[in-house]
Order: C-alpha cells, then sequence, then structure tokens
C-alpha cells in the first residue's frame, strides 16, 4: 500500500525548496522502500534547485544518505527488510561492457527505481541522482543500497553516499596515491577535504591544500593537509613547486571544476605526474592546453567519477575504519538539522560556512 511522507521538494529553477506530502509506492520488482535517518545537504542538490542538472521540476532533493530497508520487491537477493544501508547513486547492472570487462566502477548502465514517487495531487517527481532522499522514507532502486555495520551513526555513514566518497575515491582509487606520494588538493570544500583524507589515509608524505579561504585551509589541516596555500595572494602552482624540491606533485586532486584551476593542476604536477579531476564543471566550460604541453609533460589526466568507487566494496571498509578510529568521517559533520532547515542550509553551504550539514529524521 503506497504510503504518505514528508519530503523536500525544488518545486522550479531558484524558486525556495518546499516540504511537502510525498507519495511512496509499495517496492516493485528489484526495488526497495528505505526509512531514511540521516541525510547530507550536498552541492548537487543546489544544483538541481538551480536547474544546473536538468529542467525537470519539481525535484525530490536529497541523495546522500542512510537508513533501514523497509521493504523489497519481488526478486531483491542483496538487501532484507531490517538492514541498515548507506544509498549510492550508481547501482551496477552486472551485464554491460565495464562490468563484463571487471570495472563495475565504470558501469555504463546503472539504475534506478522505475515506478515513479509522487506529490498528493498525482505530480511525478524527479528524485535527485534517482534516489530522492530529503524524505522521511523514498523508494530505490535494490542495487543503490549497500549493507554496512549497523554500529555506525546514520549521519556519519550517509556521507559515503557521495561527497567523502568522491574525495576519498579520487585520491585512493583514481589517484592511486601510494606511500610516500606528494599530493596536492586544490579547493577544500567537503570533496576536497575528502581527497585530503584520502590522501592521508593512504600514506602520502606531503600533503598540499590550496583554496581561496583561510577558513577552509585551516579545516583541511584538520583532515590530513600538511601545508596550505592560500591562492588568493599566492600563485598555487609556484607555491606547490617550491614545497616539492621544485618538481610539482605526484597527484594533483582537482576538485573546483573550473578551467582556471584546472590549468594549475596540469601545471603543479610532477613530470610523468596526474591530474585528477573530481570537481564538476557546467557544460559552457571550455579548456584550452599547448598540445605540446599535454605530450612533453607526460603521465595521466583522469576525471573521477564518484571517486571510482564500487559501492559493495568501498562502502563496508570505509565504514569499518572509521569504526577503528582511522578514519574520522564525523570530522565531516558541521551540524545537524530538520527537514524544514534546508532552504537555510543551502544558504550557509553558498556562503562557505559549513562542510556538511546533515538532516536527521
Amino acid at each position: 500500500m503506497a504510503q504518505e511522507v514528508r519530503g523536500v521538494i525544488a518545486p522550479g529553477k531558484d524558486e525556495p525548496v518546499r516540504v511537502e506530502t510525498i507519495v511512496v509506492p509499495d517496492p516493485g520488482p528489484g526495488e526497495a522502500v528505505v526509512k531514511i535517518q540521516a541525510c547530507g545537504v550536498c552541492h548537487t542538490d543546489l544544483h538541481y534547485k538551480q536547474g544546473g542538472i536538468n529542467d525537470e521540476f519539481p525535484f525530490l532533493l536529497g541523495h546522500e544518505a542512510a537508513g533501514v530497508v523497509e521493504s523489497v520487491g519481488a526478486g531483491v537477493t542483496d538487501v532484507a527488510p531490517g538492514d541498515f544501508v548507506i544509498l549510492n547513486w550508481r547501482a551496477v547492472c552486472g551485464n554491460c561492457r565495464a562490468c563484463l570487462r571487471g570495472r563495475p566502477w565504470y558501469c555504463f548502465n546503472t539504475h534506478n527505481a522505475q515506478q515513479k514517487m509522487t506529490l498528493t495531487d498525482g505530480t511525478e517527481l524527479s528524485p535527485a541522482l534517482g534516489i530522492g532522499a530529503f524524505a522521511e522514507k523514498t523508494l530505490v532502486a535494490a542495487g543503490q543500497c549497500t549493507k554496512v555495520d549497523p554500529s555506525v551513526a546514520p549521519q556519519v555513514a550517509g556521507l559515503l553516499g557521495c561527497g567523502v566518497m568522491a574525495g576519498i575515491g579520487a585520491a585512493l582509487n583514481t589517484g592511486n596515491v601510494g606511500r610516500g606520494d606528494t599530493v596536492a588538493v586544490i579547493g577544500c570544500g567537503g570533496v576536497g577535504d575528502a581527497a585530503i583524507a584520502g590522501a592521508s589515509l593512504a600514506g602520502a608524505a606531503k600533503v598540499i591544500a590550496v583554496d581561496i579561504d583561510d577558513r577552509k585551509l585551516e579545516t583541511a589541516r584538520s583532515m590530513g593537509a600538511t601545508h596550505t596555500v592560500n591562492s588568493r595572494s599566492t600563485d598555487p602552482v609556484d607555491a606547490i613547486r617550491e614545497l616539492t624540491g621544485g618538481f610539482g606533485a605526484d597527484v594533483v586532486i582537482e576538485a573546483v571544476g573550473r578551467p582556471e584551476t584546472y590549468r594549475q593542476a596540469f601545471y603543479a604536477r610532477d613530470l610523468a605526474g596526474t591530474v585528477v579531476l573530481v570537481g564538476v564543471p557546467t557544460p559552457e566550460m571550455k579548456l584550452e592546453l599547448p598540445l605540446l604541453d599535454v605530450f612533453g609533460r607526460g603521465g595521466s589526466l583522469k576525471s573521477s567519477w564518484y571517486g571510482d568507487c564500487l559501492p559493495s566494496r568501498d562502502f563496508p571498509m570505509l565504514i569499518d575504519l572509521h569504526l577503528q578510529g582511522r578514519l574520522d568521517l564525523g570530522a565531516f559533520v558541521t551540524e545537524t538539522i530538520e527537514l524544514t532547515d534546508v532552504e537555510k542550509a543551502f544558504e550557509r553551504m553558498h556562503h562557505g560556512d559549513v562542510l556538511r550539514s546533515v538532516v536527521v529524521l
């Protein structure tokens, strides 16, 4: 039987979000209904609200979430009612050419629930990243549910559903940061700080944080940065080279998503070094680099999708590291809020006042 719950929707481009009654259908084949316990306020949700993703309004916002499976549809075997799960927005298919080549983190056929959640008047909702978790309950594809140790706090676990996993994965999976490497991270928001934590976890000898906000640089130090550079007053390429013996960093992670910061990342890496783009650019952005420099500097220029993570592998591992005291996921939570506070949380995020606001239900 369909259920009515509260959820946060974005009714139109740049309009304030509001709490509405959402109709959640019973799960169909391959689907699950999850009772949400916590959901982080991610910049991607703000992009949806601003019309930066697409124009399929109204959106049911929220995607960085953890909760408990309430019910499952026919054919679901990987999760069961009562399981504590983190939601992910890349449910791998297992059958596409990437999955069959043993690279499921590149899955080209990820899927979401087939049924639509609606408003009470029947208006269909577009769930953010196929999840829509600023709600008391949501309907997802069962493959979007990843079981983890239920002893972890939901407001901490849910962060792996997007931003923290994207940053940690950019360092560990895409950048392949290893012991003794030098790493620079440009942009010290939630994703950048997670990349710093990931580089530190991997054993990097030197982790250089770059940002224009001294508050963010201070936080970056607490996440594992060994050096900081304020690029508003200092050329970051020169500073990174000076801190690495004149050579540049082995791995530079660009967590802003702008052409000018990508150029900085490109020239701040060592010969044969790696650039990882994890910041998300907008459609109109263009990049121009001398092709001879691309050839002559060698190395790798990579983009990182969701930290190139495999949720079934990475989520439980990172939760275990957190519970062992080796990865402080709680440091990313600036404040906990209610559903009615999401609009104010967007404002605080826009002004750089928070690392993560987390809705707790």
